[in-house]
């Protein structure tokens, strides 16, 4: 019955653990995208292309890209502190 652990706490799964997850990949493929990005855009710059708005775009990316690196190593640090990796 799907209402069975509404009306009865007790009857209710244990919900599964979370999976730990690398995010430094994740962000690094990420923040490598927007240097690829930076890098073709520069190149247009230079073929005469107005890019201006593309590039601001291109670099708050890859700034974001750095932040949450740092965050995720702090975070990285936090949990095995914890003893929780």
């Amino acid at each position: 019955m799907k209402f069975a652990p509404i009306i009865n706490p007790d009857v209710c799964k244990t919900p599964p653990k979370p999976v730990r997850v690398d995010l430094r990949k994740t962000f690094l493929i990420i923040t490598s995208w927007w240097i690829v990005a930076l890098v073709v855009l520069l190149i247009l710059t230079t073929l005469g292309f107005h890019v201006g708005k593309g590039l601001i775009l291109c670099g708050f990316g890859i700034f974001i890209g750095v932040l949450m690196l740092i965050w995720e190593h702090f975070d990285r640090a936090d949990y095995r502190r914890l003893g929780a990796d």
